[in-house]
């Protein structure tokens, strides 16, 4: 059997694509891709021009180009506040650039994957997507209803090609290929010989025509498929998403309704009255535990929040723990843990020693031990000594952790509970909440305020350890930190209509490029011809989508498996030469072969000429 050769040079050494123009069928395109005409202008009309447009925004480079600009112009919203994410941030922005700011804002920068150009750029690249891929998946399931094409006039002019002679009938040979070619998956027919053949009397025998590979332009079209879902899960669930969050104080409780939120946002199709999940759930208990010791000591290790939680107006109450990354699922919505802080227990009284305010006061963290500052407001109840309505405010600043009394300021050591210490200022007068401009609960306007001074003149300030009392100055009450400090939660409820098929849409396009990538699209032809001797000629070749050193190894191992079943056929012995022949040549040895082995490499060159 000869050898395949993978060597080959000159006019077969240059790609597959530019020598299969002389192929006939054999050498038609190996993909969906649509092919590049020459650039020709339209004919002048709107039919024409708009054909036009069509086909080079349908194009793979348009595509292509239109993906890198999506990509651009999500960069902003990633740089730049967004007012969908935080208002406060943008407000911020517009107030310290007095003139990037407004420009940004007509621009559309601070909503940028609302804004009109970001949309244009989305809304084209959907276009593009699918007119690229009805087309190509038409054509794809054509090629699969088809047959592999005939093989060529001249198999020699393909990049991998063998062949040998054996004693085997052409039709043995075919039976045998078309075996071999099925143990290897491909899909292999035999068509007649004539038709694979130019006209030109060619003799008499059989032929094999085989292709393997489809699933690479499969993966292509499936990536693009899974483009598309992206594209779509991505619209869906920032029209329909929902995003609120919730500050809960142990012992307390949530309902999903919209005055429940401390901040909430959502996609412009989202309905609060109709999407929004109906169920409460209440924060039994908070655990928090961190590393005690070492380089990473205070890193928390759990956080976790054991809720009892119901679903619907008459739902039975089921316990369930949340934790990190481990959100409670209800319908649509997920509950997630997402922050932790302490709550301390303070008691205002009035000068006359009637309670005016109780209760576990949220402080905000500000630092990763846990340092937090908020506000005690008491708006109702209160009057002073001269019998007047008063409202009173107190700055507070809290640590879990003091370090002691002159070892620094305040300032927690640990995030854990072990030595808390409450400092507070105070203040009375008009906080200014009925005056219908939003607050912030966590902070103190002091505007309209005045000062409680201690007996040097200063801002009454103290600090109390628990159980401890701050007395305010002219018999106008007091305010005690209790013995009791509770922790509190921040849960985010979402809902993300569009994640799980956007999450699909991911892995399918990873598997399709996979496969448009590593799989190879290749034919094969088998062609078995009785020579003027008797004795039956095998051709075998192959042809890729574009050069590749595993084709000539494949074909390699296909004519292996039909060589085995139809060996070379021995070469005939010579006859010996007559001594009375008065030309016979009395120098010639007898059994000497001075024919081509059918070992030998048969190059593309000389392959042609023969």
């Amino acid at each position: 059997m000869s050898t395949t050769d993978t060597g080959r040079s000159g006019k077969a050494a240059k790609g597959t694509e530019a020598s299969t123009d002389d192929l006939g069928a054999a050498g038609s395109q190996l993909s969906t891709a649509p092919r590049e005409d020459a650039p020709n202008l339209p004919s002048l009309g709107l039919i024409g021009w708009a054909r036009w447009f069509w086909r080079q925004l349908t194009s793979m480079r348009v595509a292509l180009l239109l993906l890198f600009l999506l990509s651009l112009a999500a960069i902003p919203g990633s740089l730049i506040p967004q007012s969908g994410q935080d208002e406060t941030k943008v407000a911020a922005f517009m107030e310290r650039h007095g003139t990037l700011g407004p420009i940004y804002d007509k621009l559309g920068m601070f909503h940028v994957y609302s804004s009109v150009w970001f949309s244009a750029i989305y809304i084209l690249l959907f276009i593009s997507l699918i007119g690229c891929i009805v087309p190509r998946t038409w054509q794809f399931v054509g090629q699969l209803r088809s047959r592999p094409p005939g093989a060529p006039k001249r198999l020699t002019r393909l990049p991998a090609y063998t062949t040998w002679r054996t004693a085997a009938e052409p039709e043995q040979v075919r039976e045998i290929a078309l075996k071999a070619l099925g143990k290897r998956r491909y899909r292999a027919h035999s068509p007649e010989l004539s038709a694979s053949l130019e006209q030109g009397g060619a003799p008499t025998g059989a032929t094999v025509a085989a292709e393997k590979g489809y699933l690479r332009e499969a993966g292509n079209l499936v990536f693009h498929l899974a483009l598309i879902v992206m594209l779509i899960a991505f619209a869906w669930g920032q029209l329909y998403k929902s995003e609120g969050n919730k500050l809960i104080v142990e012992g307390d409780g949530f309902a999903n309704t919209i005055t429940q939120y401390d901040d909430f946002k959502s996609g412009n199709l989202f309905s609060v009255d109709h999407d929004l999940e109906p169920f409460s759930f209440d924060l039994e208990d908070f655990k928090g535990t961190y590393e005690p010791t070492g380089p990473n000591r205070g890193t928390p290790r759990t956080y976790e929040a054991d809720v009892t939680y119901s679903v619907g107006a008459d739902g039975a109450e089921q316990k369930r723990t949340i934790k990190v990354n481990e959100p409670l699922k209800i319908g649509d919505s997920k509950v997630y843990l997402v922050s932790h802080g302490y709550a301390p227990v303070v008691t205002v009284r009035d000068g006359k020693g009637e309670v005016v305010y109780s209760g576990a006061v949220p402080l905000l963290p500000q630092d990763s031990n846990v340092t937090s500052s908020g506000a005690i407001k008491v708006l109702d109840g209160y009057r002073n000594a001269d019998g007047e309505r008063e409202q009173l405010g107190f700055n507070a600043f809290f640590v879990p952790t003091f370090a002691g009394e002159g070892q620094g300021t305040m300032l927690s050591q640990f995030p854990a509970l072990l030595n808390p210490r409450l400092a507070l200022s105070a203040y009375h007068g008009d906080i200014g909440v009925d005056s219908g401009i939003a607050q912030n609960v966590y902070q103190l306007d002091t505007d309209k305020l005045t000062e409680f001074e201690d007996a040097d003149g200063e801002l009454l300030t103290e600090r109390l350890a628990p159980g401890e009392t701050m007395e305010l100055p002219d018999g106008a009450g007091s305010i005690t930190f209790e013995r009791e400090v509770s922790e509190w939660a921040g849960f985010q409820v979402t809902e993300q209509p569009g994640s799980g098929w956007a999450l699909g849409g991911a892995i399918a396009a990873i598997a399709g490029l996979a496969g448009s990538l590593f799989i190879q699209r290749r034919r094969v032809w088998v062609r078995a011809v009785r020579g003027a001797d008797g004795v039956t000629v095998v051709e075998m070749a192959g042809l890729g989508r574009s050069e590749s050193g595993k084709l000539p190894e494949e074909l390699g191992g296909l004519a292996a498996l039909v060589h085995d079943a139809a060996p070379t056929a021995p070469e005939p012995a010579p006859e010996r030469p007559d001594p009375s022949d008065p030309d016979a040549d009395p120098t010639e040895e007898p059994g000497a072969d001075t024919s081509t082995t059918d070992s030998e490499v048969v190059s593309a060159e000389g392959a042609d000429k023969q």
